[in-house]
């Protein structure tokens, strides 16, 4: 297939789940209504704002729950692969979660779970973030592989390390979803994102938290999606919505053989 359309959903999530996974719907379905094959929404899109602790107390059983049941309906009743944002999931901390993106097809099977490595802390003059306290870390990258190409999975804080998105040299779309704070994303966001599109060579696909939420916290937003030469093809400042791109595997392939940098890479 030489073009895949994309959506990147933006939310502004709130602590009640009912709430947010009748948003996402709404937006699943908008995104499929525009020819999206592939729809991914944004970190923690489930529960947000409220208190920390809140995705503890929401927190499910691997493979069964109902934002799990809620992603694999959705999948498959809208015919589109669904990259779940990211679902707090069981761990062995009963006081902490997995921060996990799964991933399913458009039958509605569950394909990947990359869980988040790398976990935010930040201590500023207003406000400070220890992921740490409520999130056990993962410890292994993924790649999937689709009809689409091959798809990376990172989260978030993810992406101020590049060294993770190198392990994959065959990736062609990377995911990110996230939250960024507004103090950072306004400093960093975009630049990553461009940075990590750039430096290996494939599409970038960000869709994010953007808006004030009920404790007060301001996300970043700017949902953006990313082709290899670090062109932005679609943005979404702030607020809900849908942004939408096509993936162009004739671009792809033009730019690798231009600038063949995966190849002449000397350093792992």
């Amino acid at each position: 297939m030489s073009t895949t359309r994309i959506a990147a959903i933006q939310m502004v999530s709130a602590p009640d789940v009912a709430f947010n996974l009748a948003s996402a719907e709404r937006l699943v379905a908008q995104a499929a209504a525009g020819g999206a094959q592939i729809a991914a929404l944004p970190e923690f899109f489930c529960v947000l704002g409220g208190h920390d602790t809140d995705k503890v107390k929401i927190r499910e059983r691997d493979g069964s729950g109902p934002v799990q049941d809620f992603l694999a309906d959705t999948a498959r009743r809208h015919k589109i692969w669904l990259v779940g944002g990211t679902v707090p999931l069981e761990c062995g901390d009963a006081g902490r979660v997995r921060n996990a993106s799964l991933v399913f097809d458009d039958s509605g099977k569950r394909v990947a779970r990359y869980d988040k490595i790398h976990l935010f802390s930040y201590q500023g003059a207003k406000e400070r973030f220890d992921e740490a306290t409520t999130i056990e870390p993962g410890d292994e990258p993924l790649a999937v592989a689709s009809p689409f190409g091959r798809l990376g999975l990172s989260v978030c804080y993810d992406l101020r390390f590049p060294e993770l998105y190198r392990r994959f040299a065959d990736v062609d779309c990377w995911f990110v979803p996230s939250a960024f704070t507004a103090t950072t994303g306004a400093a960093h966001w975009e630049t990553l994102l461009r940075a990590r599109a750039i430096e290996n060579l494939c599409y970038v696909v960000a869709p994010a938290q953007g808006g004030r939420h009920a404790n007060g916290r301001r996300t970043h937003g700017h949902t953006l999606i990313v082709d290899p030469w670090g062109v932005v093809l679609a943005e979404r400042v702030e607020g809900e919505g849908v942004v939408l791109a096509d993936m162009d595997a004739r671009r792809l392939a033009e730019v690798r053989q231009s600038l063949p940098a995966l190849q002449n890479r000397k350093l792992a």
